[in-house]
């Protein structure tokens, strides 16, 4: 099994046993680099899937929890080189598929055949790049994808139907479905019409779709889950770890357990 096809594996067994898949996203190295790894296992241990943002300094995806994540890792010395090295440490130790969450800067940076060779040693299965198009991703797309390592992409409530073929094709692991027009997390709740986009989404698409942004709570879990095969819950998340409490309990609720 290719790395890009665990995470394909690990949502489809959470739907198969009755529940959408929790993927939890967290701030690499926040709130406290030294707990980075005593943190991921945690988060690791209830949630099928695991996406890690990298700190970047502009993230124009992100909301004002994340961008505050980030600035504070950022400030700590956390990078992707040290990111990696952390990882090197719990080699084989974590189940959950890893998925990383980067704008463009940092892996171009890093070059994108060392960044496969690293991620691939590293445990991390695939790559999220928000701020990445379609139409410029050719190259690390092909540097991932010759170490079976996934470019996952993002649809929007937005997307053209054609496009938004092209994009579910061209997506490895899963595919992102953003529930909003908009930067991660509001608390407006989810839109109204939701249900026919997610399910246009999973009907185009051969791969487990999930939903992200302004996802919450366990009913927000729920209402997802009912025309997605998983759930991503990022920036409520980064306030549970921001106010100090245990991950666990919270990420629990949120698919009944």
């Amino acid at each position: 099994m290719q790395a890009h096809e665990r995470i394909a594996a690990a949502i489809d067994a959470a739907t198969q046993s009755g529940r959408p898949g929790l993927i939890p996203f967290i701030t690499a190295g926040y709130p406290d680099p030294q707990r980075f790894v005593e943190t991921l296992k945690s988060i690791a241990s209830v949630g099928d899937v695991v996406e890690l943002g990298i700190p970047f300094s502009d993230p124009m995806a992100d909301g004002m929890t994340i961008q505050r994540s980030s600035f504070e890792a950022l400030q700590k010395g956390v990078s992707l080189k040290w990111i990696f090295e952390q990882l090197d440490t719990v080699s084989g130790e974590i189940e959950a598929p890893l998925v990383m969450m980067s704008y463009l800067n940092p892996l171009l940076a890093f070059g994108y055949e060392a960044l496969a060779e690293r991620a691939l040693a590293a445990g991390v299965c695939g790559f999220i790049v928000p701020d990445l198009p379609f139409e410029e991703s050719e190259e690390i797309r092909t540097a991932l994808e010759a170490r079976g390592l996934g470019l996952i992409q993002l649809v929007t409530p937005a997307t053209p139907t054609r496009r938004l073929q092209t994009l579910c094709d061209a997506s490895r692991g899963f595919v992102y479905a953003v529930t909003i027009t908009g930067i991660t997390g509001g608390d407006a709740g989810l839109p109204e019409d939701l249900t026919d986009y997610l399910d246009k989404v999973a009907a185009l698409s051969s791969l487990p779709v999930c939903a992200g942004f302004g996802i919450r709570s366990r009913d927000d879990v729920a209402a997802v889950g009912k025309h997605a095969a998983g759930a991503i819950v990022g920036s409520a998340l980064v306030e549970v770890l921001e106010r100090g409490e245990d991950p666990q309990p919270y990420l629990r609720s949120l698919i009944g357990q």
